[in-house]
């Protein structure tokens, strides 16, 4: 029965590490933009320039700890390894669930979203079975093919990690995905629950001189505000208590530099490139030439074509002139831009708002592939 226990708790502790592990290393720059938030919310800007280095690291670590316990490679080794994540993340999780940093703790990168709350009783859960493995080290024994498997998953995670950075992905778990319209993810579903706030109030009596301070749920049902000699003297600012629906896609917005919003008008059209730049400093130069050749060809066969950043307009409009690239300029959302693709630039084509195709600076198409995918 013991054997049985400990094998249980091995393989579910190991498979929790792959699965977290895996959804972060097919998509290493998410797990880097994850990584900076956390240093820009505790004002750690010095450490953003390693946020890359970090989420490789983490995700490399986390699935080659979990397939080590699941397929028993030096499990005493990994299962300290693993006690010692959870030493680290369970105390962070309780700051970050309490304090409420981040709203998302990026624990299973974007396959899975769940509260800081949640993310603090499951890694709860997990230190259990990192405990029980510790306290039964003595009866933990690797089997023969552990540097061969070890090595093996090293080399397979290292290989996943660097096609999903210079390529895309190769699982997409955005609202973003090829194949998803993104019309119909911006909807919010009839009677759908609504964000609720609360204010704190700061109220004096005029006759006695009274303060008190409560809050807007009891100044209604108080019905204070009948009396017409206590008056609010402050109010806080809202806080949120309960949050209500948000679709998938909430910050989709396209605008001109006059500020014309041209969204509805690229999301109904039949076909639609955007040349996707979130900041033009990490631009990648090397792909100007494919580039000015993708953007030749759109422009001649009648197919909108544009340059979506959150870059200064001037410093945007150098960098084409220089690249020798002629395209209209349009301006959104810097986090919304990074989660559209994961490359810079990235090349993304829409047909009446489904995403169609998305390609990364490695891999900007030819005509012939666009037309392709504009046939189907």
């Amino acid at each position: 029965m013991k054997k049985a226990l400990l094998v249980a708790a091995r393989v579910l502790l190991g498979a929790v590490f792959v699965f977290s592990g895996f959804v972060k290393a097919v998509d290493p720059l998410g797990g880097t933009y994850k990584f900076q938030d956390y240093f820009h919310a505790f004002g750690w800007e010095f450490m953003v320039p390693a946020a890359f280095v970090l989420a490789v690291l983490l995700a490399g670590l986390e699935f080659v700890t979990g397939v080590a316990l699941v397929f028993n490679f030096y499990p005493k080794f990994f299962a300290k390894i693993a006690m010692l994540f959870m030493i680290v993340f369970t105390p962070l999780t309780l700051y970050i669930a309490i304090n409420n940093p981040v709203t998302d703790c990026g624990c299973f990168g974007d396959a899975v979203k769940i509260s800081n709350w949640a993310t603090f009783y499951k890694n709860i859960f997990i230190s259990a079975l990192a405990i029980y493995l510790i306290l039964n080290l003595k009866h933990l024994k690797g089997n023969k093919f552990s540097l061969y498997g070890i090595s093996t998953t090293v080399i397979f995670i290292s290989g996943i990690m660097w096609y999903s950075y210079v390529h895309l992905p190769i699982l997409d778990f955005r609202p973003y995905k090829v194949g998803n319209n993104i019309p119909e993810l911006m909807k919010i579903p009839e009677g759908a629950p609504q964000d609720e706030y609360i204010y704190y109030y700061t109220m004096k009596n005029s006759r006695t001189g009274e303060t008190k301070e409560i809050d807007s749920k009891q100044y209604i049902e108080s019905q204070i505000w009948k009396d017409t000699s206590w008056k609010i003297i402050k109010a806080s600012d809202p806080i949120l208590i309960k949050e209500g629906y948000h679709p998938p896609v909430h910050d989709f917005i396209i605008e001109s530099e006059d500020g014309n919003d041209i969204t509805d008008m690229v999301l109904s059209a039949d076909n639609y490139i955007l040349v996707v730049s979130y900041d033009i400093a990490g631009f990648d130069k090397e792909s100007a030439g494919k580039l000015r050749k993708l953007v030749a060809d759109a422009q001649n066969n009648g197919v909108n074509i544009i340059f979506w950043t959150a870059s200064n307009y001037g410093d945007v409009k150098e960098l084409l002139r220089d690249l020798e690239i002629n395209l209209p300029i349009y301006s959104g959302d810097e986090i919304n831009l990074k989660t559209v693709v994961r490359s810079n630039p990235g090349i993304v084509l829409l047909q009446k708002g489904t995403v169609a195709g998305k390609w990364s600076s490695a891999d900007i198409p030819q005509w012939s592939e666009i037309k392709k995918v504009l046939k189907k």
